[in-house]
């Protein structure tokens, strides 16, 4: 190794004064240093939780890995999980350790995505998550309105949520669940919350899956369910000044900014404390009049895949 490497808990750490993307204002052991310096708050989100994440190598676009390189370390847990979307059986790490997350970072894993279930029960995901998408990069306060649209429609069906910066333009608002409900049960109570959501205020907040169909309004995104994955709190992002996906109180909404968060601020925001954890409400049942509601809603990304083979079709037609 040269004299710009070093060695953390065992793992070799190179080329550290690299930048680390085009417009990151920073370099991998920017990278690395913060992964260490909020190495048990982001642990704690990652903790049993088959991982993927995006990296970013010099000179090649950012790309996401599922499934682990041949080379990964053999102290490094791994879980195989079916995919049925490509018919094979991927093998995700398991991040429940500094000196793994350590690695990550020497392999340039900017952004930590986990599933939403633990591997000792998957068929169980512990939250529910709505995802709010603004219109545009310049945006968020209508993602703050739309978030307390969210929040009275959560009120209302008796929950509490928690919510944070994604890191990128929008809000994620996390509610946990306990284990009384299935994957799916938590599909449709998502859906049928983010229905009531845009009733609430139609001019602000849309379903609308295709983004044609939004107007201009806050999408109010109800799929991250089941096998899927959201970036985790305290996770950096792949955007100009590493943005951080960071919890706040829904009072601190319209105070801030999601640049506010990144890569150089947030240790010092938190310190020793772990605010997330902090802020998460216990484990809820969900209501089953919720649950039933859901199930008459047409799941967002099938009825958007029909609709967009309905339109096409129609476009031959005219042309033809």
């Amino acid at each position: 190794m040269t004299g710009k490497d070093e060695v953390r808990d065992g793992v070799p750490l190179t080329n550290l004064d690299q930048p680390l993307f085009d417009g990151a204002d920073a370099t991998k052991r920017d990278l690395v240093d913060y992964l260490d310096a909020v190495h048990d708050q982001l642990i704690g989100q990652l903790r049993d939780r088959p991982l993927s994440v995006i990296r970013v190598r010099p000179g090649q676009a950012p790309f996401m890995q599922k499934n682990v390189p041949k080379y990964t370390p053999d102290w490094i847990p791994t879980v195989p999980v079916w995919a049925e979307a490509s018919k094979r059986e991927v093998s995700y790490a398991l991040c429940n350790d500094r000196r793994t997350l350590l690695w990550f970072g020497n392999q340039r894993a900017v952004e930590y995505h986990p599933t939403l279930a633990q591997v000792e029960h998957r068929e169980h995901p512990t939250h529910l998550v709505l995802d709010l998408d603004p219109p545009g990069s310049d945006a968020f306060p209508l993602v703050v309105r739309a978030a307390q649209l969210v929040r009275q429609a959560l009120t209302e069906a008796g929950l509490t949520g928690v919510v944070k910066t994604s890191g990128a333009k929008g809000v994620h608002i996390f509610v946990p669940v306990d284990r009384s409900a299935p994957i799916d049960d938590i599909a449709a109570a998502t859906r049928a919350l983010a229905a009531r959501a845009e009733r609430l205020d139609p001019a602000l907040a849309t379903t609308a899956f295709i983004r044609e169909d939004r107007d201009g309004k806050v999408f109010l995104d109800s799929t991250r369910a089941g096998g899927a994955t959201v970036v985790s709190a305290y996770s950096p992002r792949i955007r100009p000044g590493v943005p951080v996906s960071f919890p706040l109180d829904w009072d601190e909404l319209e105070r801030v900014t999601p640049g506010d968060f990144t890569l150089r601020t947030v240790p010092e925001l938190i310190g020793d404390g772990d605010p997330w954890t902090d802020r998460m409400p216990p484990a809820q049942r969900l209501d089953a009049d919720l649950i039933e509601e859901g199930r008459a809603i047409p799941i967002a990304r099938v009825q958007a895949m029909h609709e967009g083979k309905r339109r096409a079709r129609a476009r031959r037609e005219a042309a033809g």
